[in-house]
């Protein structure tokens, strides 16, 4: 097969980055390139300016956060540079031992989301890190700068961390313009930036907190992950701790559409070009974490009918099963596929907007991230 004929699922484990190689027809898969065995890989993305490149946010308890990049569909990687947090003084910072007065870099904790620019702006990359921190590439990754009207927003000592600690997970940029940014925090909310990133501000109306004082606050909503229409800019959906939430002005304000579902906590949400007003969320047991009704199942919203829809036969795959905020997504092909990572190893696919499911026959490690390579045109 061609490597321009190929269909790819990148995917990042508790173990290692996998590329999982088909073609078009998305029914036959076979395990391609492995690597970063051993490290936790919370997200891996495609460029879609550049084919073949891939970034990897890869995170080691033995060698910490690294960025890594191929640029050949996952062949051979090699780290570029990864951004280090200043740390002021009255931040509590680590000193330099020669000079007890002068604070020094602090590393990340973790790497949680990649996202390529605009694609006006070929050598733009953004990042996503815990704790709660926004950085910008404009050379591909190679060097970094930081984002303060995040990294040093005047409200960050009231923000608290999710359950996964404090990530900053959600980067989108809105096709239209690029000076346009949307994030999502963890447990703060969603921001929204109309300058490029020099100032941002919540945009949370009508999302439920239920875990605090003050339901709807300002900010403090535990968002797990948040994917934009792709045939309408201005439309969101959003997966929160509190519930599933739907957006059709720019997150001027949120409507929750998760309640006829009983419990509609979950992670992952995700939007396909094929199916305009459609969007897939992995309900969850909120306590257990796990998919209800006793099997795999995932939901969709008709944004149009303001309707639910269950897509897989009940039995069909029994189960208890976990799904992380990356863990589920969407190609651009017609048919629509719909593909998802359990956070014990089974990848179900999806090639006809969730008619048929098949698993693709390879125990991976638990998968944090599933995102799709850069299809042939369907």
């Amino acid at each position: 097969m061609a490597e321009r004929e190929k269909f790819r699922i990148l995917v990042g484990t508790r173990k290692g980055t996998y590329i999982v190689e088909g073609d078009t027809g998305r029914r036959r898969w076979k395990i391609g390139p492995v690597a970063h065995e051993g490290a936790e890989i919370y997200h891996v993305v495609a460029d879609p300016r550049n084919p073949g490149t891939l970034f990897a946010a890869v995170n080691s308890d033995f060698w910490g956060p690294m960025l890594q990049r191929s640029r050949n569909w996952g062949k051979t990687w090699q780290e570029v540079s990864t951004p280090l947090t200043p740390v002021k003084k009255d931040r509590q910072p680590l000193f330099n031992d020669a000079d007890p007065t002068t604070p020094v870099p602090r590393p990340l904790r973790n790497l949680w989301r990649i996202e390529p620019g605009h694609a006006s702006e070929p050598d733009t990359v953004y990042l996503g890190a815990d704790p709660h921190l926004l950085f910008r590439s404009t050379d591909l990754g190679q060097s970094w700068v930081p984002i303060p009207a995040i990294n040093e927003h005047p409200a960050r000592k009231g923000w608290s961390p999710g359950a996964g600690g404090a990530c900053l997970h959600t980067i989108l940029i809105d096709p239209r313009e690029p000076k346009r940014i949307y994030l999502g925090l963890s447990a703060v909310g969603t921001f929204r930036s109309e300058d490029g990133g020099t100032s941002f501000r919540p945009t949370n109306k009508g999302v439920l907190a239920p875990f605090l004082p003050d339901k709807h606050p300002e900010t403090g909503q535990c968002v797990h992950h948040v994917v934009q229409d792709a045939r309408d800019p201005d439309t969101f959906y959003r997966q929160d701790h509190g519930g599933m939430y739907v957006t059709h002005d720019r997150m001027e304000r949120w409507t929750r559409i998760g309640k006829p579902l009983g419990d509609d906590f979950g992670f992952g949400v995700a939007s396909p070009r094929a199916a305009p007003g459609r969007a897939y969320f992995v309900r969850l047991d909120g306590m257990a974490r796990v998919t209800g009704d006793g099997h795999f199942q995932v939901h969709e919203w008709n944004d149009a009918k303001r309707t639910w829809r269950k897509l897989v036969r009940p039995g069909a795959f029994p189960g208890h099963y976990g799904v992380q905020r990356e863990g589920i997504a969407t190609d651009d092909l017609d048919p629509a596929g719909i593909y998802v990572g359990t956070t014990t190893g089974q990848l179900f696919v999806s090639p006809d907007a969730g008619r048929n499911w098949q698993l693709v026959p390879f125990q991976f490690p638990g998968i944090h991230s599933v995102s799709l390579g850069n299809p042939p045109a369907g």
